[in-house]
């Protein structure tokens, strides 16, 4: 039996994540790596909370966006 616990996700993400989990499987390539690492952002940042953004899953996908783009700097600083 698969173990459909998900710990330390907000409930308004679960389901979400669980269809995105479902697709990234299906993906071919290295795609699946990126959509399993875009997930885990999104996980991580699924109890973010933010200012005038009550939708929990908006607020987590805008998290792990802005710490993506925290990352891409980060890389150009020391790519130069």
């Amino acid at each position: 039996m698969v173990n459909t616990f998900m710990p330390s996700i907000h409930p308004g993400v679960e389901l979400p994540i669980r269809r995105w989990k479902k697709t990234s499987q299906a993906m071919l390539g290295n795609n699946q790596f990126y959509a399993e690492r875009v997930i885990k952002k999104v996980m991580t940042h699924s109890y973010t909370n933010f200012y005038g953004i009550k939708d929990p899953l908006e607020a987590a996908v805008f998290a792990a966006l802005v710490k993506m783009e925290k990352e891409i700097d980060d890389i150009r600083v020391v790519v130069r």
